[in-house]
């Protein structure tokens, strides 16, 4: 796991709490060198330590922390994918609320530097993190500015997101929380005004393809999707599909590890 950076509500720099809401994403790679070169290369990230070591680098982008990666233990044989991290004001209650519900808590929560994490799958599978501490000072403008985003891809996204709302506290009327609503066939999750996630029905539980599989998914905001992902291909990625959203075009890939994105030009 790579979160953004105590045992207490996330807090912005104007005292606002924040909860709920997508904090950060994460990528665990087999190759960290070959990974970070890839995601330079295509979306012109630069990198630096995190406070988790060496083996951890803090992702860029025109100096605004963008994501994590890591390096994966060769000895395990898990699946390369991004995943959000959602900010939580107990990372215990939480967790014992997933599994209350019928999901699955598959690592902590543990303690890591000044937060505590944990990683989860929901009833359906779709794996997420838990993150109980301090955000990224960016992280206003990582909301507002949209860099990257999250989609779950579920089975039932009403089902999905009554889940999610009792395990993270959506539509509480507590100040920093997200506000949930039904917007052209899907549940949109916003936070102070602002898209943060979206959920969205269709995907098939036994499906052998995994990206068919109820999942979350990363979206990177570009400028220009289609040339991007036509760098991405000539570093050794795979395009698995493209085409053209209300908001403009989209490309979405696997890159050299595995890990799918999608890449599309707003939120």
């Amino acid at each position: 796991m790579t979160p953004p950076t105590t045992n207490s509500t996330a807090r912005l720099g104007s005292g606002a709490p924040v909860f709920g809401a997508p904090c950060w994403v994460s990528l665990m790679a087999r190759d960290l060198r070959a990974t970070q070169d890839f995601y330079g290369a295509v979306l012109g990230w630069t990198f630096r330590s995190g406070a988790l070591g060496e083996q951890f680098r803090i992702a860029l982008a025109d100096g605004v922390p963008i994501a994590g990666i890591g390096a994966l233990a060769p000895a395990l044989q898990v699946a390369v994918a991004w995943t959000p991290y959602f900010a939580v004001e107990d990372a215990d209650v939480t967790a014992s609320r997933i599994r209350e519900r019928g999901g699955t808590v598959a690592v902590g929560p543990v303690a890591l530097h000044t937060g505590r994490g944990a990683l989860a799958s929901d009833r359906d599978g779709a794996v997420f993190g838990l993150w109980q501490g301090p955000l990224v000072p960016e992280w206003e403008q990582w909301r507002d500015t949209a860099p990257v985003w999250t989609r779950l891809q579920t089975r039932d996204a009403f089902a999905a997101a009554i889940f999610y709302g009792e395990v993270l506290d959506w539509a509480c009327d507590r100040p920093g929380c997200c506000d949930v609503r039904y917007e052209h066939d899907e549940v949109v999750l916003r936070h102070a005004g602002h898209v943060v996630a979206r959920l969205t029905s269709g995907a098939v539980e036994a499906a052998p393809d995994p990206s068919l599989r109820p999942h979350w998914h990363t979206h990177f905001t570009v400028a220009d999707p289609r040339a991007d992902a036509e760098k991405a291909r000539t570093h050794g990625a795979t395009v698995l599909a493209e085409g053209v959203a209300r908001s403009g075009p989209w490309v979405r890939l696997s890159d050299p590890d595995g890990a799918t994105f999608t890449l599309n030009t707003k939120g």
